[in-house]
């Protein structure tokens, strides 16, 4: 990785739900300004990771900081301009209209009971028209598709304008255009300083990233560059040999291996 400012770390990380233990001494740094995925099998700790990162669930051990800053000493208004979340799932209310959820976004920038500015509307049309999502802005949110839903909740985390973006399987229910469109979208942020950190499925995808932290069990396993060789033995492994990876056109692709590990020759 190349040296830099630091926007979020993990230190020493280790968090669980109730008396389950799902993280074991995380120690994670997160540069400034690039796109870090997250990735690893099923149950590996990834989301509980990310929610540790954002302050949704607290760690058990050890210490989150934003910007060289413990993240429990931000006040939770400041804390929340300065890092976005999307979720799995996100929930909001069906009849909300798709502008009214981007709307959202602009709370952390409001004081109480204070109705949004003009300069929080321009926020939010500027993220719904990033998600090609703009033109449904009087739509309630229940009639919309999956996907269709899925951008108008990006476009809420975007409304943010928060210079972190933690982002938790942000392609579910997404066609591969509008997936392509996201990749666009994430390296025009990152281009413009933004942090964004993501925990994604789609290994491929996730090999557009800068970096690429890799998880197993509640441990992470590496952490470094998405073009390096090491990063992708790491993936390789971490999978069981299941994957291979390969460069395509320029673009580092995880495939399935067309045999089992076992039966090589």
């Amino acid at each position: 990785m190349a040296p830099g400012k630091i926007a979020v770390s993990a230190d020493g990380i280790s968090a669980g739900i109730e008396k389950r233990p799902i993280l074991h001494s995380i120690t994670l740094p997160l540069a400034a300004g690039r796109w870090t995925s997250i990735v690893g099998p099923n149950g590996a700790g990834k989301s509980t990771l990310l929610k540790v990162l954002a302050g949704l669930l607290p760690a058990q051990r050890g210490q989150v900081t934003l910007a060289g800053r413990a993240l429990q000493e931000w006040p939770a208004r400041e804390r929340a301009c300065q890092m976005a979340w999307l979720g799995q799932n996100e929930a909001a209310a069906d009849d909300l209209t798709v502008l009214d959820v981007a709307l959202l976004g602009r709370l952390p920038h409001q004081g109480w009971l204070q109705p949004p500015s003009a300069a929080d509307h321009a926020a939010a049309e500027a993220a719904l028209r990033q998600t090609q999502a703009w033109d449904w802005r009087e739509r309630p949110l229940g009639q919309l598709s999956g996907g269709e839903r899925q951008r108008v909740l990006l476009a809420r985390a975007l409304a943010v304008n928060a210079p972190v973006l933690l982002m938790d399987e942000p392609l579910a229910n997404l066609d591969p255009p509008h997936q392509a469109d996201w990749l666009l979208l994430v390296r025009s942020l990152v281009a413009q300083g933004c942090t964004v950190v993501s925990v994604l499925h789609e290994l491929s995808m996730a090999l557009q990233a800068d970096d690429v932290a890799v998880l197993a069990g509640g441990r992470l396993l590496h952490h470094g560059a998405a073009r390096h060789s090491a990063t992708h033995r790491a993936l390789e492994a971490v999978f069981d040999q299941r994957i291979a990876i390969h460069c395509v056109q320029d673009q580092w692709l995880a495939l399935p291996r067309m045999h089992a590990p076992e039966l090589a020759l």
